[in-house]
C-alpha cells in the first residue's frame, strides 16, 4: 500500500532523508523510529504531499503522491504531530467540514461522526468550540477527523502526545485492529514500549538514512542481544551509527598519511 523508492529530500545543503526505499503492505502496522531530527517528520510530510521529494517516488495504493495526489488523499486518514483545528468551530462543525471536503453524503457523514465521536468518547463536547478543548481532547478530535472516511492508509506521527492512560490504550488497540483487519499503518513514534507492544516490523532511521529495518527479533540478532528491550537495542544502534560516522569524519580529516 506504501511505497517509497529512492526518496531524498533536501533543504539546502542539509539532506534531511537520503534514498529511503520502504515498502509497507496491507495488514502491517509499521513503527518508524530515529532520534529527533532523524527525518521522520519530513517522510511522513512527502507522504501525504505537504512537501515534494528532491528525488525519488511515493506510491499510495499505486497512486504517485506528487502526480496524484487527489486519488492519494482518498486513500490516506492523516494524525500529524501537532493536532490543528479550527478553534473557532465546534466539534461537530469541524467533522461536518472534515466531511464535505471528502466528499461524503450528508446521512454517511452523520453515521461516521455518530460513530467517531462515540470511540473517542467525544460525544458529550461536539456543540462546544474547539479552543475551549484540553490537548488530549484534541488529539482525539484529530484522530475522529482522520477516521472519518475509513481510510485503508493511516499515517500517524506521534499519536499518543498528550493522551491520558485510558486513550492510549484506545488507540493502541485501534491500530492494532485496523492492521488485523487489513489496513496499512504508518507510525512515527518516540515512545519506544509501545512500538514494541504493537508493532509488526520497525524501521530506524539515523541522520535521513534507514540504519535498520524489520522485526525485534530481527534486531536483537543483528546487534547479538538476545533478550534486550527495544528502546537498549535502539540506543546501541544509533550509538554504535554516531561513532561510526565520527570515526569516518576523523579519517577523512587527518587524510593520507604523507611519507618524509
Amino acid at each position: 500500500m506504501i511505497s517509497l523508492k529512492g526518496v531524498t529530500r533536501e533543504f539546502g545543503t542539509n539532506v534531511a532523508v537520503d534514498s529511503l526505499d520502504l515498502e509497507i503492505p496491507r495488514g502491517e502496522l509499521f513503527a518508524f523510529l530515529g532520534p529527533n531530527g532523524a527525518g521522520k517528520t519530513t517522510t511522513i510530510k512527502m507522504m501525504v504531499g505537504l512537501l515534494r521529494p528532491t528525488k525519488g517516488s511515493i506510491f499510495i495504493g499505486g497512486y504517485d503522491v506528487t502526480t496524484q495526489f487527489r486519488a492519494c488523499a482518498q486513500l490516506i486518514g492523516y494524525v500529524p504531530d501537532q493536532p490543528f483545528l479550527y478553534e473557532k468551530l465546534s466539534g461537530l462543525e469541524f467533522l461536518q467540514f472534515v466531511a464535505e471536503i471528502r466528499g461524503m453524503s450528508r446521512e454517511q457523514a452523520d453515521r461516521a461522526i455518530a460513530e467517531q465521536t462515540e470511540r473517542f468518547g467525544l460525544s458529550g463536547f461536539l456543540k462546544d468550540l474547539m479552543e475551549t478543548y484540553s490537548h488530549g481532547m484534541r488529539q482525539r478530535m484529530v484522530f475522529a477527523a482522520a477516521l472519518l472516511h475509513d481510510p485503508p492508509v493511516l499515517i500517524v506521527d506521534e499519536p499518543m502526545v498528550g493522551l491520558d492512560p485510558r486513550s492510549t490504550r484506545l488507540v493502541k488497540d485501534l491500530l492494532r485492529q485496523r492492521a488485523d483487519r487489513g489496513g496499512c499503518i504508518f507510525m512515527s513514534i518516540h515512545t519506544l514500549s509501545i512500538a514494541e507492544e504493537i508493532a509488526d516490523r520497525i524501521g530506524i532511521i539515523h541522520r535521513g538514512k534507514l540504519v535498520f529495518l524489520g522485526t525485534l527479533e530481527q534486531l536483537r540478532r543483528e546487534l547479538a542481544a538476545a533478550e534486550s528491550s527495544l528502546e537498549a537495542l535502539f540506543l546501541q544502534l544509533t550509538m554504535e551509527e554516531e561513532a561510526a560516522l565520527a570515526g569516518s569524519a576523523n579519517a577523512a580529516q587527518s587524510g593520507p598519511k604523507g611519507h618524509p
